[in-house]
């Protein structure tokens, strides 16, 4: 098998994240409309001080996962967080050890930019993320997320 490289997305990637992003919708069983996305999230990943970062793994061209962060101000803390807003893999390469390579290059990039921890939110129902999360080490909170439109 061939190697997989982790690294920062590019430009070029954008449609294959997207289409990252939809298959990771779906694979939460939540609706994900790919409509403007390459847009906007061009935006957010590569104006000159992106407010998005992104780190994908690929082998032999193909995007294998995707992860995503932002830096946070936690109020409590009086300190920046890293806020992973999406870690995701497809399934075929699920068990070869990219969620490991995943978290330690999010953990670069939390220090990397000055982030005191990491945050992120699985689904309750992801037995085998939260497995996983744990693993690492990683500790939880009981904390309902809500959703407002404005």
């Amino acid at each position: 098998m061939s190697k997989i490289d982790i690294r920062k997305a590019k430009p070029n990637d954008i449609k294959d994240i997207i289409k990252l992003c939809e298959l990771h919708a779906n694979f939460e069983g939540v609706e994900y409309n790919v409509d403007g996305k390459e847009a906007k999230l061009s935006k957010c990943l590569f104006q000159e001080n992106p407010v998005l970062n992104c780190i994908v793994a690929e082998r032999n061209g193909i995007l294998l996962g995707y992860a995503t962060a932002t830096k946070e101000l936690s109020t409590w803390d009086a300190d920046y967080f890293l806020h992973m807003d999406c870690l995701y893999i497809l399934e075929q390469a699920r068990g070869e050890k990219l969620g490991t390579r995943f978290m330690a290059s999010i953990k670069g990039l939390a220090k990397q930019l000055h982030c005191s921890h990491i945050q992120w939110q699985p689904p309750d129902n992801n037995f085998g993320a939260i497995s996983f999360y744990k693993k690492c080490g990683a500790t939880s909170k009981d904390k309902v997320r809500f959703f407002l439109s404005v």
